[in-house]
This record gives C-alpha cells, sequence and structure tokens, in this order.
C-alpha cells in the first residue's frame, strides 16, 4: 500500500520530534493540520498519531512551550 503524501509529511515531523525528545505546540498543532486537512485520517496516519501520543505518555518525548 502507498503512503499518503500527507502521511509522508506527518512522519516527518514526528520523526523530528522522537529526534529532539521534544515537541512544541505549534508542532502539535501543525501534525493535528496535517493529518486531518483533506477531511479524513487514514490508517498510516492514525497510528503515526497513536505512536506519537504513546511517546508523550510515557514521557520519551515531551510537549515544550
Amino acid at each position: 500500500m502507498a503512503i499518503s503524501e500527507s502521511a509522508g509529511r506527518l512522519r516527518e515531523m514526528i520523526e523530528h520530534a522522537i529526534d529532539d525528545h521534544k515537541i512544541t505546540r505549534a508542532e502539535m498543532d501543525k501534525i493535528i493540520s496535517i493529518a486531518s486537512e483533506d477531511g479524513h485520517i487514514d490508517k498510516q496516519e492514525q497510528g503515526l498519531l497513536d505512536m506519537l501520543r504513546d511517546m508523550i505518555e510515557n514521557k520519551e518525548v515531551k510537549i515544550v512551550p
């Protein structure tokens, strides 16, 4: 299955947050915007969002101002 263009951009942003171990509120807003820009969150996008949420909950990625 081909990855959607928005899922590719979403992956890039999430990988950046993972590498930094932090994410800003603005980056979170941008991630949500990318995921929902086509009015549909596909399986790849949902998987990426779930992975980021889990990493935030486990404090592997910290939300910073």
